[in-house]
């Protein structure tokens, strides 16, 4: 899978789990003011790219994570670690 359509599925579940606006999602917006994250919601976020993606998330994984394109980065590093 490609940065691009990484990214697209990305935006998608975010659009529909989290009812935020596309416009909304810039990859240098702050991912957790932007989609109003609590810790909740970073449990939903965890289990919705374990189901999408097939890899593991884990609260580590989330320090310096500030952006969209952080969390794009993230997936993408997952992603080749697992093949």
């Amino acid at each position: 899978m490609n940065k691009e359509a990484i990214t697209e599925k990305i935006n998608d579940f975010l659009i529909d789990e989290f009812e935020v606006d596309g416009d909304d999602i810039q990859s240098d917006a702050n991912l957790k003011i932007t989609l109003g994250l609590d810790s909740l919601d970073y449990v939903d976020l965890v289990v919705s790219i374990e189901s999408n993606f097939g890899v593991k998330l884990v609260e580590a994984d989330f320090v310096g994570i500030d952006t969209f394109q952080d969390f794009y980065d993230l997936i993408e590093n997952k992603l080749k670690a697992k093949a």
